[in-house]
């Protein structure tokens, strides 16, 4: 038996997640597994509250459609050219990757917040699905201020959700792509049907008068800040910074068959972060004419933006399964994603504990309203912390030959604590969060360009280091 039978055969008893080996060929899955998993993912949770979110910026029709249409290809470009084209070539997840460049001590740092911020984003999709479940227990609904637990129905209620998504997702991937293909449909369905409800309640007969829904904009509501046609596009680029540019698909995408599968996340993009994204703005809409809505904008204080009453006011029950399984559909690959990093900080812990280990996080996070109310920024920081790892992966793979630099340099010369890499990160996340924070740019705006410096820096540094 060879060594990578030997190796294939372990991975197998442990639970068969290869996160130490490539995946082989035998477990290879073809585009439709891909085209199901991120049509469930991308048309789910975080789109019920993101649509509306939307509307608090006071965004107009065109800087909305036009935007969200550019920014989303420029994702899926990302995600077909940058993070499918390595992940075929090596078949290694994210976290083992990096740990053969940066070094094991180095990359346990970045696993463990890596680990954490998905977590804390599965935390908002438990947020959502609870809006939901909680409308028979006429549960009150967090507000778009709200930080804390609002009662003990809430409390139980997301511990409940927590344990089901986390024991789901702890099944592993298989597990984890057939529960998006069985949810993916009636979640769209859902977002359909919510969005043709909308327009009938808002009276819209013609291109002209959805156009005017929006109109030239207004003034964002309080507390939030004024989007305009550039803080659409490059935030919908880079609302998955982490997945795509950021190289943490390549745990996904290390079991498709050809690189090609890529172009799968157009269906997340375009029937989630498009069409799912204007439908549950349309249904915000609907209730910010209603005279609950004007009376706390007329004192200053922003109207909740909870899906599951959105939903079900839409909809009725057909919205609030909608809203659970959009919510389970995203929880379940971010905290199987989570349970990945924190596999690479305690490899001898099986897949199925450290899931289970990333949920109860996520689950306890869910507790907190904050990280739903404010994701639009809450997506931008994580995106913006872990994106310039990914630009390590991608430049060293394109460019290793032209700087003269060694791949897999830590393992190549046995290194724990590969410096070249803390200091490309350290300079380039320290230099542009400090022009967000003292010029008050958009966060959003700067992790292009830090995720560009790292990369060349982590070249120039490389090559200094390995000379020496």
């Amino acid at each position: 038996m060879s060594q990578f039978n030997i190796e294939e055969e372990i991975e197998e008893i442990a639970g068969g997640e290869f996160e130490r080996v490539p995946v082989p060929a035998s477990k290879l899955r073809s585009w439709k597994s891909f085209l199901g998993m991120y049509a469930g993912e991308h048309a789910a949770g975080t789109e019920f509250v993101i649509g509306p979110l939307f509307l608090t910026t006071g965004v107009s029709a065109f800087d909305l459609i036009v935007g969200l249409l550019l920014g989303n290809l420029l994702a899926v470009l990302s995600w077909r050219f940058l993070t499918a084209e390595i992940a075929v070539k090596y078949r290694l997840t994210l976290y083992y990757q990096l740990e053969n460049i940066c070094g094991k001590n180095l990359v346990t740092g970045y696993n463990l917040a890596n680990g954490l911020l998905f977590c804390f984003l599965a935390g908002a999709m438990i947020t959502v699905s609870a809006t939901a479940v909680g409308i028979p227990f006429d549960m009150e609904m967090p507000k778009l201020t709200d930080t804390m637990p609002n009662g003990i129905t809430w409390v139980v209620i997301v511990l409940c959700l927590g344990a089901v998504i986390s024991l789901i997702a702890s099944k592993g991937y298989e597990t984890v792509s057939k529960a998006a293909n069985w949810m993916s449909p009636v979640i769209i369905m859902a977002f359909v049907a919510c969005g043709i409800v909308a327009l009938n309640k808002l009276e819209v007969n013609s291109l002209s008068e959805f156009w005017s829904i929006w109109g030239e904009g207004a003034e964002p509501f309080p507390g939030q800040i004024k989007f305009t046609f550039w803080h659409v596009l490059i935030w919908s680029w880079f609302a998955n910074a982490a997945m795509h540019i950021g190289m943490s698909d390549l745990s996904v995408f290390r079991f498709a068959k050809k690189a090609s599968s890529g172009w799968t996340t157009a269906a997340g993009m375009y029937v989630g972060h498009y069409m799912a994204w204007i439908a549950a703005a349309l249904l915000y809409a609907v209730y910010l004419k209603s005279p609950e809505a004007k009376a706390l904008l007329s004192i200053g204080e922003a109207p909740t933006v909870a899906p599951g009453p959105l939903a079900n006011d839409a909809i009725g029950i057909f919205g609030i399964i909608a809203v659970v399984l959009a919510g389970w559909t995203t929880a379940n690959p971010t905290i199987y994603r989570a349970g990945l990093a924190f596999q690479a900080i305690m490899p001898k812990v099986s897949t199925f504990w450290v899931t289970i280990i990333a949920g109860s996080v996520a689950t306890i996070a869910g507790l907190f309203p904050a990280f739903a109310m404010k994701l639009l920024g809450f997506v931008a920081f994580y995106g913006f912390i872990l994106a310039p790892f990914g630009a390590i992966i991608v430049f060293e793979h394109f460019f290793y030959k032209q700087a003269g630099i060694v791949k897999n340099y830590a393992r190549v010369a046995n290194l724990k604590f590969n410096s070249a890499v803390f200091f490309a990160w350290l300079i380039s996340f320290g230099l542009f969060y400090f022009i967000s924070v003292q010029f008050n740019v958009f966060l959003s705006f700067v992790t292009l360009p830090a995720w560009l410096l790292c990369g060349l820096l982590f070249l120039v540094f490389s090559k200094f280091i390995q000379r020496r």
